[in-house]
């Protein structure tokens, strides 16, 4: 995949006491790394037409469906707060602070808040997410449930889950 990938793997096979910090800072790394190669299929799935987005609202709820192609390596969005998701169809690797795991549909987990992940496709997949929302304005909810980086986490009060208090 990559040398900063093969890093992260590797400090996750260690089952060492390897703080979250180290992996989150490696997984930037990466997403850096994939924004400066031209021809990969990559990066953020928003706006990208080789991952068409759904959106559909219920009751205070927002429902995001995302279908990524095979091949496809991005990294995900860092989300403030702890939400579903449910793999509805395909296989995919996701490596996030704390393991490295192969999802294949039909599966559903929960995002934990300041969650980024590097995701890799290996068949089509269908992700979707759910997020409690009063609005269906996308900006809006982009605001309300997104930190556009680590950095910004402070200015979220969430000193204590980056381990920074």
């Amino acid at each position: 995949m990559n040398e900063i990938a093969e890093q992260i793997g590797l400090l996750l096979e260690q089952k060492a006491n390897v703080h979250p910090d180290i992996i989150r800072k490696k997984i930037c790394e990466f997403e850096e790394f994939l924004n400066q190669q031209e021809d990969a299929i990559h990066g953020s799935v928003y706006g990208n037409p080789e991952a068409p987005i759904v959106h559909e609202f219920g009751e205070g709820l927002y429902i995001r469906q995302i279908t990524m192609p095979k091949g496809m390596l991005l990294t995900s969005k860092i989300h403030k707060y702890r939400h579903p998701y449910f793999v509805q169809s395909g296989e995919c690797s996701v490596i996030n602070p704390e393991k490295v795991i192969r999802i294949k549909a039909p599966y559903w987990g929960m995002t934990e808040p300041l969650t980024k992940r590097i995701l890799y496709i290996h068949e089509e997949t269908v992700w979707i997410t759910v997020h409690a929302v009063k609005t269906k304005d996308l900006e809006k909810i982009e605001d309300k449930i997104i930190i556009p980086s680590f950095d910004n986490a402070l200015s979220f009060g969430m000193e204590e889950i980056l381990c920074l208090s």
